[in-house]
């Protein structure tokens, strides 16, 4: 028997038989039947590890509300501060420019030091400048407050990737990804319909102050209660700990990145191609949706029999631009409520896949090639389609098929990544938030020296999709880059 567990065992028969000071001898851990000693093992795991994946849950929601805000208020911001759809799409763009500049710092951060002092450190800085998004005054301002805001959010998702790597056993981290990214998405879609609601009763300027509050709470609960090593933390039992057989690993600090082993590996160059091109259609659902929904499909609102309820419901307490706004806003949430069940469903069918004896790495990049083709061909369709809810939905399940995609990046990541997975996926991050900066600026140059052509907009995503799709045709989706790259055989690995 262990020791540690095995003096566990002692306490707790201590303490039941009540011993006096005067017998103190450790008594025979067998039990009386004669039974063998029981083990770590065959002790009841205390469950601490899923108090982590709330953590990861309840951030990735905050996440996505304070960024998907901006695109909402984006109406009265146009309006206040005398800005062009050129210079949203620099607002939109600036802020993923620095996401992705200091995703790979911030990763190896978290590597090196840990991710709790790190985590607490980005939600601090970007609640402060969420907050101060609505000082704005002008175009510049504005610009500076969405680009540390950037910087400040860029260290969230690396680090929570660490975490999992830290505390979760290898079975468990895809189904938390999924979980994760699930919570992200949905929080994205009810953020339109909140924004809207808060902007009216407060207006534009305070609503980002008022969509700091959830996130300064995460931070001071996540404080008190997450350890670096759950070997620190009092409420991991050694069965639990036996799950977590790469933890001594995964929790150390890296200081000594093996950057040459990461950059000569075609897997890690063709993992933030792909990554790059998800960003780049992706980000299009946070930022120009609601305008496309307004501007090109706001004129059929009232036509729609499935949009005529909201008025009914809503016309006694709002002016009739506020119904059309919320309307708006209830259509600008689908893509994002689709995805939500995309993430899920990857990380299960990842997962049922491979109990079922198919490789791992064919798992992975049969959801990729799905859901890249997928997303390409729904975008194209739903352009086409003359009613807003019904065209909508279809976009929606456009983001539904790149969503598939998602966990299969991140447990890619950090699986090639292993312990030096905040330093891969930051990096990959970056390259995914470089493609999200650059399609805002398409779209808002495409919106303003190109006649607003939208079928153009829609055309370039699919296009960068299909090259998103092909790169997976080449990716080497399990090995780690420390463990020999390409040359090396992988062992069976979990989806």
């Amino acid at each position: 028997m262990p020791l540690f567990s095995g003096h566990r065992l002692w306490i707790a028969q201590a303490n039941r038989a009540q011993l006096n000071a005067r017998n103190m001898n450790p008594p025979d851990p067998a039990p009386p039947s004669g039974a063998p000693p029981a083990k770590a093992a065959q002790m009841k795991p205390t469950g601490a590890r899923h108090w982590v994946l709330v953590f990861a849950a309840t951030l990735a929601i905050i996440i996505y509300m304070d960024r998907v805000c901006l695109a909402q208020a984006k109406f009265p911001i146009e309006d206040d501060l005398h800005l062009s759809a050129l210079q949203m799409g620099w607002v939109f763009s600036v802020f993923l420019v620095a996401y992705g500049f200091f995703g790979m710092p911030v990763g190896w951060l978290g590597d090196k030091i840990g991710p709790r002092r790190v985590l607490l450190g980005a939600v601090i800085v970007w609640s402060f400048f969420t907050a101060a998004t609505g000082l704005a005054w002008g175009f510049v301002s504005l610009a500076v407050m969405q680009f540390l805001f950037g910087a400040g959010e860029t260290g969230a998702f690396p680090n929570l990737a660490k975490v999992f790597t830290n505390w979760l056993p290898a079975r468990e981290r895809s189904r938390a990804v999924g979980i994760m990214w699930l919570a992200s998405r949905w929080g994205g879609a009810v953020t339109p319909l909140l924004a809207v609601w808060v902007i009216s009763l407060v207006g534009w300027r305070w609503t980002f102050a008022v969509f700091t509050i959830p996130a300064l709470l995460w931070a001071a609960v996540f404080w008190w209660w997450f350890r670096d090593n759950p070997r620190d933390h009092r409420s991991v039992n050694a069965a639990e700990l036996e799950l977590m057989q790469n933890v001594r690993t995964n929790s150390i600090g890296n200081a000594g990145v093996p950057w040459a082993g990461i950059f000569r590996s075609r897997a890690v160059w063709l993992l933030f191609v792909q990554y790059f091109c998800f960003g780049y259609g992706w980000y299009f659902y946070v930022t120009w949706l609601p305008t496309y929904v307004m501007d090109v499909r706001g004129a059929n609102f009232k036509t729609s029999p499935l949009l005529a309820w909201v008025p009914a419901l809503l016309g006694g307490h709002f002016s009739p631009q506020d119904i059309k706004l919320l309307q708006g806003a209830l259509l600008s949430g689908i893509p994002l409520f689709f995805g939500g069940f995309a993430c899920v469903l990857s990380g299960w069918l990842a997962g049922w896949l491979a109990r079922r004896g198919f490789a791992v790495a064919h798992i992975r990049r049969g959801l990729a090639y799905v859901g890249y083709s997928g997303a390409a061909v729904m975008l194209l369709l739903s352009a086409r389609i003359a009613d807003p809810v019904r065209a909508m939905l279809v976009m929606g399940l456009a983001s539904f098929s790149l969503d598939l995609t998602l966990p299969v990046c991140w447990s890619t990541a950090m699986d090639v990544g292993g312990k030096y997975a905040g330093t891969v996926s930051g990096t990959m991050n970056m390259a995914g938030q470089i493609g999200g900066a650059v399609g805002p600026l398409v779209v808002g140059f495409i919106l303003q020296y190109l006649n607003q052509n939208w079928t153009l907009v829609f055309g370039i995503s699919a296009l960068i999709y299909a090259i998103g799709g092909f790169c997976w045709v080449w990716i080497d989706p399990v090995t780690p880059v420390d463990k020999g790259g390409e040359n090396a055989q992988p062992a069976p690995r979990r989806a």
